[in-house]
């Protein structure tokens, strides 16, 4: 037997097709870097060039011009205020970005008229939906500080004086500005070369307009916010198909703290009631009829003692929340300790139990006291009170069902022995909240991250109360806010202001945002598809004025 040992050859010749290939997908990942490192330097731009710009003179003018529109919805007579808004700040600036706008009638009002703007690029192309307000609180005129006045913008450092600069009037020009920036970007157009972004706010439809996003845009503005958003339900239902879209996203509202960049997905419902007591009309002696006549602020007294206990813990089982989902338990938990300089020092004993602060605002109820009637507490005299009311307020999350209100209540009360009290219903306001593991809000927070390198706070729906159900519900839109106020802020009281600081750094996110939906659309506009969680949206409704 032998045995071959010689080596084996092999063929060493470098293969061309090989080589080929190989220089082929060096060449691919080089000219991939370059490309993704001129998308950063880009995107590093439009979100400077935003920012820059609210620190402009132009931008002082813009918003100064709007703040000097004086857009009370709550005051009577102001519809043409609120129309001329519309027609001659809001529609020009979205007609320089290629918009088309229509101003419609309130179905509700003849004051609080509404505008839908549509930038439609292919209608097979996703869109989002943003918003706004135009119109602002009563002004209060003469108790702003000396040397301010509501409807005068006044700069003061950083602050920005004036009523609307907050709310909203300075939040969603911010955001107009912030898109005007990055379709000037795409359309080539960057800017007017003074290094202020997007110049003076005019513009060429061919210059601002020609940018190119690669989804479509819709905005809704209303003028009765302040005014409960009166209409604004009924006309959303109406106008459906001309708003629909595959993201809604607004700024309004504050951050959780001034120096943290923030998104909110929806807010706690928000519905007042009424506990009245009414046993006879006229007071009658205390001496001459105590311990014979039912006092009926007694038995308010009672009333609310049994719906809430002196320790603000609520005592009534259907008003109590359903256990929130852990994703929601999950965010809470990573929201910043934040103690505002003014703020009132939080009472640890109050409220419910086992919770922390922040899970006692954003995932729980409670129910208030607003304001009490009986007697005449500024003449006290020795009377039996024979009618007393309390004005309540229940604030409420995902997973109450506030449904047949009144009879729960009233069944509550006569459970604990409290009869003769009526249950009044108001107006109320849904409970609504997008799941935060939705992705986008991850695409969102990571946007913010990569505009300002801080981590978003991430509130799973507002404290308080604000009209997302209309979006959230009616139009079925998974919902973001960006807020660009701080709690500090003053809005609905003398003195509002702005922070120019905050205003430049949401210009700078949401122009970081705009960029991304352009570039990652998957991540932006798929959401909406997605089936909530059960519960993640309330549908819930209750009697009285609801939208």
């Amino acid at each position: 037997m032998t045995s071959d040992h010689s080596p084996v050859r092999r063929d060493t010749a470098p293969n061309r097709a090989v080589l080929n290939e190989i220089r082929d997908d060096v060449t691919r990942a080089v000219r991939t870097r370059e490309s993704a490192t001129r998308e950063t330097v880009t995107r590093e731009a439009v979100t400077r060039a935003a920012g820059e710009f609210v620190r402009s003179q132009a931008f002082f003018d813009l918003l100064a011009a709007r703040v000097a529109r004086r857009t009370e919805s709550q005051a009577p007579g102001n519809g043409a205020a609120a129309h001329a808004y519309l027609a001659e700040e809001v529609a020009p600036e979205l007609a320089t970005l290629g918009f088309a706008t229509t101003i419609h009638d309130n179905p509700k009002s003849d004051e609080h008229p509404l505008l839908i703007a549509a930038r439609i690029e292919d209608p097979d192309l996703p869109a989002v939906l943003l918003y706004g307000h135009g119109d602002v609180q009563f002004a209060h005129d003469s108790q702003w500080s000396e040397g301010l006045e509501p409807w005068v913008l006044t700069r003061d450092g950083d602050r920005l004086y004036g009523r609307g600069s907050a709310d909203n009037k300075g939040q969603h020009t911010v955001n107009s500005l912030a898109l005007k920036t990055v379709l000037e970007t795409l359309g080539g157009e960057v800017g007017n070369g003074d290094g202020n972004g997007v110049g003076d706010g005019g513009g060429d439809v061919s210059d601002a307009g020609s940018g190119t996003l690669g989804y479509n845009v819709k905005i809704l503005m209303e003028t009765a916010e302040e005014a409960g958003s009166l209409g604004l339900k009924a006309f959303a239902a109406a106008h459906a198909a001309e708003l629909d879209a595959d993201l809604f996203l607004a700024s309004d509202g504050p951050r959780i703290a001034a120096d943290c960049p923030t998104l909110f997905l929806g807010s706690r419902g928000a519905l007042g009631f009424t506990l009245v007591v009414h046993d006879r009309d006229g007071d009658h002696h205390s001496g001459n009829w105590g311990g014979k006549l039912r006092n009926s602020a007694t038995v308010l007294a009672a009333a609310i003692n049994a719906l809430v206990d002196g320790n603000g813990v609520i005592r009534i089982p259907a008003l109590r929340p359903a256990d929130p989902p852990a994703s929601v338990l999950e965010a809470i938990a990573k929201l910043p300790e934040v103690v505002e300089a003014g703020s009132p020092e939080v009472d640890p004993d109050w409220g419910e139990p086992e919770l922390t602060s922040a899970e006692k605002v954003f995932a729980f109820n409670v129910i208030e006291v607003l304001a009490l009637d009986a007697g005449n507490p500024s003449q006290v005299v020795n009377a039996i009170p024979g009618k007393a009311d309390a004005h309540m307020q229940l604030r409420y999350v995902v997973g109450t069902d506030v449904g047949d209100f009144e009879d729960k209540v009233r069944a509550h009360l006569d459970d604990q022995g409290i009869h003769g009290v009526d249950v009044l219903v108001g107006h109320c306001m849904p409970a609504t909240r997008l799941d935060p593991n939705a992705r986008v809000v991850a695409a969102a927070a990571e946007s913010i991250k990569q505009t300002t390198g801080l981590e978003a706070a991430i509130e799973p729906n507002l404290g308080g109360t604000i009209p997302n159900d209309v979006f959230a519900e009616v139009l079925g839109l998974p919902t973001v806010w960006v807020p660009h106020s701080y709690p500090g802020c003053n809005q609905h009281a003398p003195d509002e202001h702005a922070l120019t600081s905050i205003l430049e750094q949401g210009a700078e996110i949401m122009a970081g945002m705009f960029w991304d939906m352009k570039q990652n659309p998957d991540d932006w506009f798929t959401s909406k598809s997605t089936s909530p969680q059960a519960g993640e949206r309330s549908t819930d409704t209750a009697p009285g004025d609801v939208r």
